[in-house]
């Protein structure tokens, strides 16, 4: 190369490198001088924000395969008055007259009417009656209430102002005190003031003004209270100026649902102010470019069914108080805590129990949003993967069947005093639970809607009580002490009894009486134990019960399961089984002859329906008590494998001879061939079966519980059913609404829809 064409080249690369540096140059020139300042003030207002991403739950399906809850993806229109800054109401009440104009319906819990004159939509809106757990009636207040004592609205209605205070009488200074305050230049202490008679709550329109002014809510003309105060110029109790009354009440529901979260009344943290909106609306809301309102896509939970809804459960954001538990679990042991607390979790029936398969994997992003809370980008970290779907052992439609036969059949019964009811079918053989229904029930498709009224409802239509309501069983009880003096050689299946009406062996004063005697003054005469559980002999029962005594009588009830949690997967009451310990930790007396009421199924002894099923289904199946349970099998999202499948529990066995166990049986099928106030209902069914009634007194001024369990087929039994009615008299009145659950069980099999199994054709 000569010296002439390499001097070209290195001023070629020279120029070049010239010409790069002054691009690079002017670059940060125009970035950093010429627009700098906007660039700087655009990273101002961006607002960086790392979020955890739930994942789509799970789908829950019944035992056939029918859709019970899935996901839909809706967009939901959320608040963040932090960005809303000073024009809080301002922005509200915009977003509240796009909504009108597009037909949306927002969330607004408020109790008080929507426009003039208003007036409060319940009895009860800042205290109400409950009943405690000691069965006393006490005042409690509603969310109104405690947010309004909260904001000083109203002193607390629930507090007695005189039991506040413990200082004695009040006392005028004597002339001694006096003379004495004069020497000494100090002024003379007067005795304190008599507690003040408590203000009168307010009514609507006045509890209105007050939020109104808590919130600042008022238009052009209202009045400045502290000026007016200064001048003695009036104030309207609805000061609000030239802002119409219906958009000071609009606002100021709003501003009570966001109030009621912040100040940890009502425990939910985050206020949707509409669900499912339109495209319409989404574009109405763009166009007014408003701070502080999101609208994002989502997902929420969708109910295909009106049932089940002390079973399914429900979704909700973590609670405040339950943020510390939450974010400390580590389920997959990554030493990462699994839930964040802004996340949502199952709230109580199956939605809680199976949790850990429904959630999934949450996902994690990066987004950005401007001061006006709209997202500028948006970086994924890690993806969310859905939850898997879990196939409960319900059978929704005799879900329904039962739910409906309760809600039409109970307040159609002869006694005036029912009030709630429950009935469970079990599967004898495993356990499953194919139907549980407790009367009075909710919608949880309007939980959130309906949520006062029915917390409020003296019937509390929030309790299980298929699983947590616990009742006497009374004469269902006869078939354990039946069993266990066979099992024991107390009787044989051909042992009889007299039956003198009145069991005198402790004492003949007020000893204990068969049923047929203390209404009748009549005798059942001699039975054996078949015919003991037929007519219900309770003299039976009183000598079988003190030859076995309490130990071995509950020994045997513990083996069927009562006074024992039953495995179930949901929340569920252990019920009590009687006998000295319970007596003696009440700090009474358990005396020798309290067997006879315990032989019976009184005393103190109290067991749910889901038990009641149970040992019903132990007894049936030879003696194999089995843990009840709600799940029966997971499959993975996309349905591609089965990532669990319930394996049966047993919980207890009871060698019962056959013959015993065919004794006890014959005395059931008796019950619904032979009783006159039973059989009428079961002679119809084109199969057998099994039966007992019992009537637990609760007290002298009300009427029993009515109680009934039944079981069929007779030869072959396929399931158990147990049904109670709150002071419903006679268990004889449920016969004819547990028939009616078995026939359609057994009618309804053959057109019950399944779904194909995986890699089968649909033909």
């Amino acid at each position: 190369m000569n010296t002439r064409q390499f001097h070209r080249r290195v001023w070629a690369m020279v120029l070049l490198l010239a010409l790069m540096v002054t691009g690079m140059g002017a670059t940060l020139y125009d970035l950093q001088i010429n627009n700098g300042e906007r660039y700087y003030e655009q990273t101002q207002k961006t607002i960086p924000e790392r979020q955890n991403v739930p994942a789509a739950r799970g789908n829950l399906y019944d035992r056939n395969g029918q859709v019970l809850v899935s996901n839909k993806v809706v967009y939901q229109v959320t608040l963040d008055t932090k960005l809303m800054k000073d024009d809080r109401n301002d922005i509200l009440l915009t977003l509240i007259r796009a909504a009108r104009a597009e037909g949306v319906e927002w969330a607004d819990s408020l109790p008080i009417s929507q426009a003039e004159p208003f007036r409060f939509t319940t009895d009860t809106p800042f205290c109400a009656d409950t009943v405690n757990e000691d069965g006393e009636t006490e005042q409690v207040l509603t969310r109104l209430g405690r947010l309004s004592v909260k904001q000083k609205w109203i002193e607390d209605p629930t507090q007695d102002p005189a039991a506040e205070s413990q200082a004695p009488a009040p006392k005028e200074p004597s002339l001694l005190d006096r003379i004495k305050a004069f020497l000494k230049g100090r002024p003379v202490q007067q005795a304190p003031e008599a507690p003040k008679d408590p203000e009168p709550l307010p009514d609507a329109r006045q509890l209105l003004g007050r939020m109104c002014d808590s919130f600042d809510i008022k238009g052009q003309g209202a009045v400045d209270k502290k000026e007016a105060k200064k001048t003695g110029q009036a104030c309207p109790e609805l000061n609000i100026g030239d802002m119409s009354p219906t958009d000071a009440r609009a606002l100021a529901g709003i501003l009570y649902e966001l109030y009621l979260r912040s100040t940890g009344v009502y425990q939910a943290t985050e206020y949707v102010f509409a669900s499912d909106v339109d495209i319409d609306f989404i574009s109405r809301v763009k166009e007014q470019d408003l701070a502080g309102v999101v609208i994002e896509a989502t997902t929420v939970r969708q109910y295909h069914t009106q049932y089940a809804a002390h079973l399914l459960g429900q979704v909700t954001s973590i609670y405040p108080d339950e943020v510390d538990y939450y974010t400390s679990l580590d389920l997959d042991g990554d030493g990462v805590g699994d839930y964040k607390m802004n996340d949502t979790v199952g709230r109580g029936g199956a939605e809680q129990a199976f949790e850990s398969y429904l959630r999934g994997t949450p996902g994690t992003r990066t987004v950005e949003r401007n001061t006006k809370g709209k997202v500028v980008s948006e970086t994924w970290l890690s993806e969310p993967e859905p939850g898997d779907n879990v196939m409960l052992t319900l059978d929704i439609g005799l879900q329904a069947y039962v739910e409906n036969l309760l809600a039409d059949a109970v307040p159609k019964l002869e006694s005036t005093e029912t009030e709630g009811a429950a009935c469970v079918v079990l599967d004898v053989k495993n356990a499953d639970v194919l139907a549980a229904a407790s009367y009075p029930t909710f919608n949880l498709s309007r939980y959130n809607e309906e949520y006062e009224e029915n917390a409020q409802n003296p019937l509390k239509p929030f309790l299980n009580r298929a699983f947590q309501g616990t009742y006497p069983p009374g004469s269902t009880f006869k078939m354990i002490t039946a069993i266990a003096g066979l099992e024991e050689g107390i009787v044989t299946p051909s042992t009889k009894i007299q039956d003198k009406g009145r069991y005198t062996y402790w004492t003949d004063v007020n000893p204990p009486q068969c049923w047929i005697y203390r209404q009748y003054r009549s005798y059942h005469g001699q039975v054996d134990v078949s015919k003991a559980i037929e007519v219900s002999c309770n003299y039976y029962m009183f000598e079988v019960g003190r030859q076995l005594g309490i130990d071995r009588l509950d020994e045997y009830a513990a083996r069927f399961g009562l006074g024992e949690k039953t495995g179930l997967e949901l929340n569920e009451s252990a019920g009590v089984m009687a006998g000295p310990a319970f007596t003696e930790s009440l700090g009474d007396t358990w005396y020798e002859g309290s067997i006879t009421s315990v032989s019976i199924g009184q005393e103190s002894t109290q067991a749910t329906m889901l038990q009641l099923a149970n040992y019903i289904a132990t007894l049936v199946n030879g003696g194999t008590r089995n843990a009840t349970h709600l799940l029966k099998e997971v499959k993975s999202n996309d349905f591609s494998q089965v990532v669990h499948t319930y394996q049966p529990r047993v919980l207890s066995t009871i060698d019962i001879q056959p013959k015993n166990l065919e004794a006890v049986k014959k005395g059931m099928l008796a019950v619904t061939t032979e009783n006159s106030s039973v059989r009428p209902y079961f002679q119809s069914l084109p199969f057998q079966a099994g039966a007992k009634t019992g009537s637990a007194q609760v007290s002298a001024q009300t009427e029993a519980h009515a109680v009934f369990v039944c079981f069929a087929p007779y030869d072959d039994p396929e399931i158990a059913v147990a049904m109670v009615v709150e002071h419903g008299a006679s268990g004889s009145t449920l016969a004819s609404m547990s028939a009616d659950v078995l026939n359609y069980y057994f009618s309804s099999q053959e057109t019950r829809e399944e779904i194909p199994e995986e890699n089968t054709l649909i033909r």
